[in-house]
Parts: C-alpha cells; structure tokens; sequence
C-alpha cells in the first residue's frame, strides 16, 4: 500500500453533508470484485448528465477543469456513511484522491480509508468552510498542504490547522500497511511468545498428530455419545 506522508495539492471543496457510499459509488457501477476500474463510477449520479453514456455535466465540481488534479476532497458532515461497501473507498483512491477532509465520516468508511491508504482529517466545519473558500478564490494556485507526521492541514504561509489520529491509523498510513502487514511487523514477539508457551506447555504442542497416525479416535477415549446414551438406558 502506498504510503501518505506530506501532499501539496489541488483541493475541491464538494461542501454537502451526509454524501453516503451510494452516492460516492452507485450499486450499478459495482461490477467487479478488485480494486480497479471503479474510478468512471465516482459520484456517477452527479458527474453525467446521462449515466450511460457518461455525458459529463459541467455543473458538478469534479468537471470542473480548475479541480482536474484535484487530490484532496473538502466535504461536510457524515461523509461516507450509508452501507459498508468498501468499494466507495477503492473508487476514491483511483480517481487520485489520498485526502478526504470532513468534520465527521461514517464509522466503517473511516477504517476503510485507513486500510487503503486515504487520510481521512476530521476537521471543525469552520476550519473546513476556511479552506473551501481560500481555495475557491484561485485552485490552482491555492493549493493545501497536508502534512501526516506534523498533523497539520492548510495554506503554506496561511494558517493552518492541527488535526487528530490515532496512534496505529497514523503507523498505517504512514508505512503503507495493511491489518495483515502490521500483524507481520510483530512476529518476532509472536515467536518469542510460542516459545515460551512451547516450553511451558508442551503437551499443547505433542499430542494430537501424533495419535491420528497411531489410529486414534476420537470416540475411543471419549467415549461414543449414542453408544454411552444406550447404555444407560439399560435397566
């Protein structure tokens, strides 16, 4: 995974609230299982005039020619909520996205930011209506800094804004792992850890095969639980 450490890029302000999952990526733009070929179905309902022939309308802010760079999305309140679909996440990241900016995100959607690599910032509505309109005003040249190991989030020269992030999402992001991979960067402890509880408890670690190839069953030190039920019922 890609990790996201500083940006200095184009920002567009698509300043709505609750923007669901099925609005970032409609259902019937969900063809396939990967990651890729997602991005044509980004805001599919509000890029086209007409979805199926993919007539952009240029009344929507991603058409806009200041905002064709953009990787940086200003949102309002509630972004990401709706269903789970993790593709949501998938089609923002191909598109260019790797900054959603909101005061609040769907729980789910948040943790699927951070497992594909995209920094979601929550940011105080006022902070963000800041930046929305500074970047307004020039896009291009107003561009945003977003720097992760400072946690800070604005203007070079201009103000900026300090936001928050937990320990582990920040590590994640910040290396490009992914749950399996930060699982991995512990298994010198994992084996320390079996060692120990090798030594300490060996029978844990013998038996089992062992009797298999000796023709071990189960019912013959268990017991048959019908053969047993049988045999109390007699009198």
């Amino acid at each position: 995974m890609e990790p996201v450490r500083e940006l200095l890029a184009v920002a567009v302000p698509l300043i709505r609230i609750n923007v669901d999952t099925d609005a970032i990526i409609p259902s019937r733009e969900m063809k396939r299982v990967s990651k890729k070929g997602l991005s044509a179905g980004l805001f599919a309902g509000w890029r086209y005039r007409e979805v199926s022939c993919r007539e952009p309308d240029p009344g929507f802010i991603l058409n806009h020619p200041d905002y064709a760079e953009a990787r940086i999305l200003l949102s309002g309140a509630n972004f990401g909520c709706g269903s789970s679909r993790e593709h949501a996440v998938w089609a923002l990241h191909e598109y260019g996205f790797r900054v959603i900016v909101a005061p609040s995100f769907g729980t789910i959607f948040y943790k699927n930011c951070i497992r594909n690599g995209l920094l979601p910032i929550e940011l105080e509505e006022k902070a963000i209506r800041y930046l929305a309109e500074t970047v307004r005003k020039d896009p291009k040249r107003n561009r945003l800094w977003v720097s992760l190991p400072a946690q800070k989030i604005g203007l070079p020269g201009d103000r900026m804004f300090a936001f928050s992030i937990a320990p582990q999402d920040k590590l994640m992001l910040l290396e490009g792992l992914d749950a399996i991979d930060l699982t991995l960067k512990q298994q010198a402890d994992i084996e320390k850890f079996q060692a120990r509880d090798r030594r300490a408890r060996p029978w844990a670690y013998l038996g089992l095969f062992v009797k298999l190839f000796a023709g071990w069953s189960p019912s013959e030190e268990l017991g048959d639980p019908e053969k047993t039920t049988n045999q109390d019922k007699q009198p």
